[in-house]
């Protein structure tokens, strides 16, 4: 696209305007945004006056893209996908919102998400809010037509709480998502799309709605890996934000970009280890005698052809190397014991099995973000948020009821403070000290290779990077519990691989992830959206 801009032949209003156009023409089917910037075409058309003038701003000067609706846009309603935040004009933009402006980006949409980033209802389906609805994913747009699952929900789901489904088919060139665990990397999956989760703090969350600080990050979802290190470039301040501790931890390259890494060699000596425990085959270990994890047929094959490839292009494969935390006996040691406290079941005096970290954190960091609205504030606290859900239920604004909210609201962040930093301790015990680091360290990796997106849980608690590439499409089968219909046949459903590392090692894993790439090609667009 910059190219054609240079070359004059076309024009930013005129891609915007092909943008609004494919918006108008699918976006029924898909709920991929939930508002389009009236201003668009005026934004684009001073792009164009500034690039006539001789002046570009940056590498994304006049691309249309989208933003989670969880992002702040001072110009455009921010509504998280809540009912009480529809109106929400916040007060000042983003900090990764004003990065992108200054490097040209024209902010086309505000993208469709699970309301509140998927921490409302435990119960609630994947990429469904009470201002936009369900939202759907273009491999199979088709709602679900099984007996309890057909209250309009998608039968394919669009992974985690960012939609990928606007870039799958070309509403604008890319989007940012935010991750607390799996929702960059997951939309990205399910969509075909390259996504980058970030390190946490490599891009200011400030202006972003939260779930924790302790593991939110928003991160670039793209249909190539070039597109997302353009983005990630653009989304990254030159300096630390004043405004957001975290993104002291990484140093940016220089000029902030990463299209220097984008080597097609860069699998040549690369060391690759394959952690087969529980991610590729089943396991014994920890507080369960029951095998857990594990690869289907369709999946496994996949993995051994993704694996030949590496090989095929120069990486040396370390297989199988051992996360410690994975295969302890010992319960306490093992992180498939050690889950997020989750829905009424996990509320308090029944959560000693889990971690109170992003319960805790929803209500420290709520709190903090609605105080930041100043006088645009709807309401003044998480309290306040779960009052106004029940007495506008009716409206629809707690469909699926608000349990997530629940247990996060029965926290004291004084009085639970000791059992949140034991608990945090512990994440990072088992998902750094005894997990990814460990094994990064012991077998001297440059990566490791997890199928799909597996690696979401283990890496977030860290804060660590990850990238997904697309790679196949699988069939989908139901479990025997929930058959399909006769005569519904499912579409294959996208599967691709991630490559996961320690902190800020998003250079390496980008490099990889575009060597991956460019020796394989095997993206491509869903039918039935020309």
């Amino acid at each position: 696209m910059q190219a054609a801009l240079a070359a004059k032949r076309v024009t930013s209003r005129q891609l915007v305007e092909q943008y609004l156009v494919r918006i108008a023409t699918y976006d029924q089917r898909l709920h991929a945004s939930i508002t389009v910037n009236p201003r668009a075409l005026q934004e684009a058309d001073a792009l164009d006056r500034e690039r006539a003038q001789g002046k570009v701003r940056g590498p994304l000067h006049g691309i249309p893209v989208a933003l989670k609706d969880n992002i702040h846009t001072a110009n455009i309603r921010t509504t998280g996908g809540a009912l009480a935040f529809a109106d929400l004009l916040p007060p000042y933009d983003a900090t990764l919102t004003k990065n992108l402006r200054d490097a040209g980006a024209i902010i086309i949409a505000k993208a469709q998400l699970t309301e509140l980033a998927n921490w409302v209802a435990s119960g609630m389906p994947g990429n469904y809010n009470a201002v936009n609805g369900q939202g759907l994913n273009p491999w199979d747009a088709r709602p679900d037509p099984r007996v309890g699952l057909d209250d309009g929900r998608a039968v394919m789901g669009t992974g985690g709480s960012s939609s990928g489904a606007g870039t799958n088919v070309s509403f604008w060139a890319g989007n940012v998502g935010t991750e607390t665990s799996g929702s960059i990397l997951s939309p990205s999956h399910a969509n075909m799309l390259v996504g980058i989760k970030p390190t946490v703090g490599r891009i200011s969350r400030y202006g972003v709605i939260p779930i924790t600080a302790d593991q939110d990050t928003p991160g670039p979802m793209t249909r190539t890996v070039a597109d997302a290190a353009i983005m990630l470039g653009a989304m990254e301040g030159a300096a630390p934000d004043p405004n957001d501790a975290a993104t002291k931890v990484c140093t940016p390259p220089a000029n902030r970009d990463y299209t220097p890494f984008l080597k097609a060699d860069a699998l040549k000596g690369a060391r690759i280890g394959i952690p087969r425990a529980f991610f590729y085959d089943t396991i014994t270990s920890g507080g369960s005698s029951t095998p857990r994890g594990g690869l289907t047929a369709a999946q496994r094959t996949v993995m051994t052809e993704v694996i030949a490839v590496l090989t095929a292009q120069g990486a040396t494969i370390v297989d199988p190397v051992v996360i410690p935390s994975i295969s302890a006996k010992n319960a306490d040691d093992n992180l498939l014991d050690w889950n997020p406290c989750s829905g009424l079941e996990q509320a308090r005096g029944r959560d000693a099995n889990c971690s109170v970290v992003l319960k805790y954190g929803m209500k420290r960091d709520f709190n903090i973000w609605v105080a930041s609205l100043g006088s645009k504030a709807p309401l003044t606290s998480l309290t306040a948020l779960r009052q106004w859900n029940i007495a506008h239920q009716r409206a629809g604004a707690i469909k699926y009821g608000q349990a997530q909210l629940d247990i996060s609201d029965e926290i004291d962040v004084r009085l639970d403070r000791e059992r949140y930093d034991a608990d945090r301790r512990k994440d990072l015990r088992l998902t750094a000290d005894q997990g990814i680091d460990a094994v990064m360290k012991n077998a001297q990796l440059d990566a490791l290779l997890f199928p799909g997106v597996s690696s979401a849980n283990i890496a977030a608690r860290p804060g660590y990077p990850s990238i997904t590439v697309p790679y196949a499409l699988l069939p989908v089968t139901a479990p025997a519990s929930q058959p399909f219909p006769a005569g519904f046949d499912p579409k294959p459903a996208p599967f691709g691989i991630s490559f996961t590392a320690g902190a800020c090692a998003e250079p390496k894993l980008i490099a990889l992830a575009y060597a991956f790439e460019q020796a394989t090609k095997k993206r491509q667009a869903p039918a039935g959206f020309p």
